[in-house]
């Protein structure tokens, strides 16, 4: 039995495995530039992050229906599941399938269909943040907040992702005092590629909860004291880091000063399908390469769930902490 954990970072998107991808492409008839599953696993090889989402919304193309959506996240949970995730907060990307003509309740409707049975048929709870592509204008950001309000009962909070060089995070201060105002969370990414001073923005221009990756912190010691201080999360994605080249090599990656510095670091996957793991191979891998203990690996379970937007159901939290309390390596 793995060590139980929840995934803070993971986009629904990027669980679509090959062998998936082209189920649907036949399904949906639609044509995929690759000759096979083999093929189209050897151009999962990235220099940036752009090279990585240049392929990332090519394949959306067979994402139609909400069979579709449905499928590819009880995919992901059913993975998840097996790799000791009992909570996932997933982000989905609705700019990039209503470009394509598929609507916020395709989206929306198809992924809760596996949410909604989530728990009953892998033993999961879920939350669900809609992101908006920080490559897309503000004013898309609104209108796809404003397409979302039906089905606000479903969404839990928002988020910020795609390409972040050039793209500050106070370019979406609209959307995000919207988001607030309708009682929505709020996550960004931000220090992954661009600057420390994204993460500030993004704390005090948008007032975010939590920090996807923020692992460019480490730059700005003021910065690292203040997300100590107020205890921000970080959620941190080490084989993706790798895989986009932000970290050469998972033995340099900065985890252990982060936590050392009393950062409240979480492991967590990104786009799995793409970046060679889920969760607990997440954890696999960092426990290998960077040595660390059990103690250190419970601390990142029990920060995965002290993450956690489970403010609605501590009794639920206390539990999966517990867990990870009670867990024998």
């Amino acid at each position: 039995m793995p060590l139980p954990k929840a995934e803070l970072h993971l986009h629904i998107e990027g669980t679509l495995e090959p062998e998936l991808a082209f189920e649907l492409a036949a399904r949906n008839g639609v044509a995929l530039p690759y000759a096979d599953t083999e093929a189209l696993r050897k151009a999962y090889a990235f220099d940036d992050l752009q090279s990585f989402l240049n392929l990332y919304y090519e394949l959306m193309a067979v994402l139609r229906t909400e069979r579709d959506f449905e499928d590819l996240a009880n995919a992901y949970l059913a993975r998840a599941a097996a790799q000791g995730v009992r909570h996932a907060e997933i982000f989905f990307d609705p700019q990039a399938h209503l470009a394509r003509g598929v609507s916020m309740g395709t989206v929306v409707e198809g992924l809760w269909r596996a949410l909604g049975r989530s728990e009953a048929d892998h033993g999961v709870s879920t939350r669900l943040i809609l992101c908006f592509l920080r490559d897309e204008s503000a004013d898309s950001a609104l209108e796809t907040l404003e397409a979302a309000k039906p089905y606000l009962d479903r969404i839990t909070g928002v988020g910020l992702d795609s390409a972040e060089v050039g793209h500050p995070p106070v370019k979406f201060r609209e959307v995000y005092e919207a988001a607030a105002a309708l009682g929505l969370r709020r996550v960004a990414h931000a220090g992954e590629e661009g600057p420390p001073e994204y993460i500030t923005q993004a704390l005090d221009v948008l007032g975010v909860e939590r920090v996807d990756h923020g692992l460019r912190c480490m730059e700005d010691p003021a910065l690292v004291e203040r997300l100590v201080r107020e205890r921000i999360p970080l959620t941190l994605c080490p084989l993706s880091n790798v895989r986009l080249r932000t970290v050469d090599v998972l033995a340099d990656h900065p985890l252990p000063e982060m936590l050392d510095a009393g950062l409240l670091c979480t492991v967590n996957s990104d786009d799995p399908a793409y970046f060679g793991g889920y969760a607990g191979d997440n954890f696999d891998a960092v426990r290998t390469a960077l040595g660390l203990g059990e103690e250190r690996l419970r601390e990142l379970a029990r920060n995965s769930f002290v993450a956690s937007f489970l403010e609605d159901d501590e009794e639920r939290r206390a539990r999966y902490l517990a867990e990870v309390d009670a867990y024998t390596f």
